[in-house]
Parts: C-alpha cells; structure tokens; sequence
C-alpha cells in the first residue's frame, strides 16, 4: 500500500480527469441524444431515417474505433484541433467528443423509449388544442419521458464513467492511462494499485448508482 499513497495525488488526478471527460461527455450526450429521439419520432421521414442511420451505426460500433477514429482521423489526418499547442487538451477535447457521439446513440434509444410510454391520447390531445409538433413534444411528452427514463440514464452515466478508459488509447491521462504507468514504475506494486484504482470506480460509481435509483423512485410517473 506504499505505493497507492505514494502516489496518490497522481491517482486523485487522474480521476479528476476521469470526472471532468465523463460530466462534460455526458452533458453533450444528453444534449444530442435527446436532439436524436425528437428526429427518431419525427413525422418527416427523412430525419426518423437519418436519426435511425446513426443511432445504428454508433450502437454498433465499437467504442475504441469510434475513440480512435476521433484521435487520429480528426485530430491527425483533418487536423481538428482545440488548442494550438498543447497536444493534452486536443486529445481531452477529442475523446470527449467521441464519448459524446458514442453515449448519444444510446441516450437516444433511452429517451424513445420514455417517449413510448406517454400514452398516445395525450399527444392527440395536445394537438388538438393547436399545439404544433415540436411544442407537443417539449411541453407534454419529453418531461414525462424525461421522468420515466431517469434511472437508465443513470445507468448509461455509470457506464461512461467506466468507458472513460477506452480515452487511454489516444493519450488521455485518465485513470487507465495512469493505473498503466504506475504500474511500468512500481512493478513490486501491481496489485494495491490495481485495487487503488478498481475502489476509485466503485467510489465513482456506486453513490450515483444509489441517488439515480432514489431519484427514480421519487419522479416515478403513476399512471
């Protein structure tokens, strides 16, 4: 255990960044997954199939060729960047927006799904009273569904936290990439590190668990 409070302000870094790439990736995620569940149900063909197209091909991605694509496609062959010089943020930036398109295919069907348990009736009532689509959806159905889906968000944030570590592939500082370097430094010292990291994800993980599973149960929709 030397080792694990030797360096444990390395640890705690690196979950800062962990923290940092998971709430900003969730954020996005939540913002374009929802974005993709109104084109989902959209009555114009052309956004439910445009909507379908990538939900799909994200979903059945793997998340490292998604990661990996964003670090080299963007980041070297078009050269995106997010800061001229400094390669850390580039590569922070790069794998937050690859977690972010990744999460979002899921975050999609999620919130569809929500949609789907608002009664139609309430939709038809809506437009009766002269409520045009979007405004149906943004008054009357999403805030319901919003409420019915709280804990699979919460169970998809949980698994962003732990997919932060595919970020590793392309340089990220991130619990994985570090958990890997303290090992090649402290090789006496493997397994208090390996448990050092695995109790931070549990510390990460198992509070949100928990407040998700309450909140649900508070704004649970009683039909």
């Amino acid at each position: 255990m030397e080792a694990v409070v030797e360096e444990l302000p390395v640890i705690l870094q690196a979950f800062g960044l962990t923290v940092r790439l998971a709430a900003l990736s969730a954020l996005i995620s939540l913002v374009w997954g929802t974005v993709l569940a109104t084109m989902r149900v959209s009555p114009l063909p052309v956004l439910r199939w445009a909507g379908a197209l990538y939900v799909n091909v994200l979903r059945n991605t793997p998340l490292t060729l998604v990661i990996v694509f964003c670090g080299l496609g963007l980041g070297t062959v078009m050269d995106v960047r997010f800061s001229a010089d400094d390669l850390s943020v580039n590569s922070f930036w790069l794998s937050t927006l690859g977690l972010s398109a990744y999460t979002a295919a899921f975050v999609c069907e999620v919130i569809r799904s929500g949609i789907n348990t608002v009664p139609l009736g309430q939709a038809e009532a809506a437009r009766s009273l002269g409520l045009t689509f979007p405004q149906t959806l943004r008054l009357v159905i999403l805030p319901q569904a919003m409420r019915a889906v709280v804990a699979p968000l919460g169970t998809l944030l949980n698994a962003l936290i732990k997919n932060t570590t595919v970020a590793a592939a392309i340089g990220v500082a991130e619990a994985a990439l570090r958990m890997k370097n303290l090992f090649d430094a402290h090789g006496d010292a493997v397994i208090p590190l390996f448990l050092g990291f695995a109790a931070g994800f549990v510390i990460l993980t198992l509070p949100l668990n928990l407040a998700f599973g309450w909140l649900a149960g508070r704004l649970a929709v009683v039909r």
